[in-house]
């Protein structure tokens, strides 16, 4: 523990993980944690948000755990009213939550489109509200959005509205960073590449033959040569939210090993 963020108090949605192992929620809950910050743990599910608590505190860390619905402005107020009363106050928000729907929009719902609009950019929108007075009154305050590398480029799957959404993630983040730049708000976001976390398992494998084929793919297409880990979003988390980071705010960080340098597409 280097207590870069002792003293400070983090919320994180969607700090459950999607199936055993670690998600990227979950493993940046407990770096803030380990950073030394206070951490509201805050899932869907009571279960897995107490889970990541658990983690965290077995490591001597302070947490919460709190079931929260993104999709509903009152369930985020809720959970953000329980962690000031908890901690006193947000310092860091970060946003984890989203879905993919494999489809173009010929072969897409309605439903699914929608889902993939409250569920990838209606969080951003959620939370902000209800924190950023929170970080105002104190005069500062960092949110790190979890974005996509699928924002910026083609990835080789056909998730038409998971481009869409995770696009907008990003946008959403410049103009926050804009409008709250002289009032002590940073906003910054991470596009995660080909991360091996328990949703590709459960969201992607049905894309390949069997899920060997997806792992050997998806490590192929990197440059490093493997994919990345949920704690490499993590870690770049940390320091967006950290002070290290204080001069940078607006940025749309890929975290994937070289990929976005790459000329050739994932699959």
């Amino acid at each position: 523990m280097v207590d870069r963020l002792r003293g400070k108090a983090a919320v994180v949605f969607g700090a459950g993980s999607s199936g055993p192992g670690w998600g990227n929620g979950k493993a940046a809950a407990v770096a803030y944690a380990r950073e030394g910050a206070r951490i509201a743990c805050i899932d869907l599910i009571q279960e897995a948000a107490e889970e990541t608590a658990s983690i965290i505190a077995k490591d001597g860390g302070e947490a919460i755990a709190i079931a929260a619905d993104v999709t509903d402005a009152s369930s985020v107020e809720g959970a953000v009213a329980r962690t000031i009363e908890a901690f006193g106050r947000i310092d860091i928000l970060h946003n984890n939550v989203g879905v993919t729907h494999m489809g173009g929009p010929v072969e897409l719902t309605e439903e699914q489109f929608e889902a993939a609009l409250k569920l990838n950019i209606g969080p951003v929108y959620r939370t902000a509200k209800a924190v950023i007075p929170h970080m105002l009154r104190q005069g500062s305050g960092a949110i790190v959005n979890i974005s996509s590398l699928a924002a910026i480029r083609w990835t080789g799957y056909p998730y038409f509205a998971y481009y869409a959404t995770k696009a907008a993630v990003n946008q959403a983040t410049v103009a926050i960073a804009m409008q709250y730049a002289r009032q002590g708000i940073r906003a910054n976001c991470i596009m995660p590449g080909l991360i091996d976390t328990p949703l590709i398992y459960r969201q992607i494998s049905g894309q390949y033959a069997t899920v060997e084929e997806m792992v050997a793919a998806r490590s192929a297409a990197v440059p490093m040569g493997r994919m990345g880990t949920a704690w490499d979003v993590a870690n770049a988390a940390v320091f967006l939210a950290s002070d290290e980071a204080q001069f940078i705010t607006g940025v749309c960080l890929p975290v994937d090993g070289g990929q976005s340098c790459a000329v050739s597409e994932f699959r």
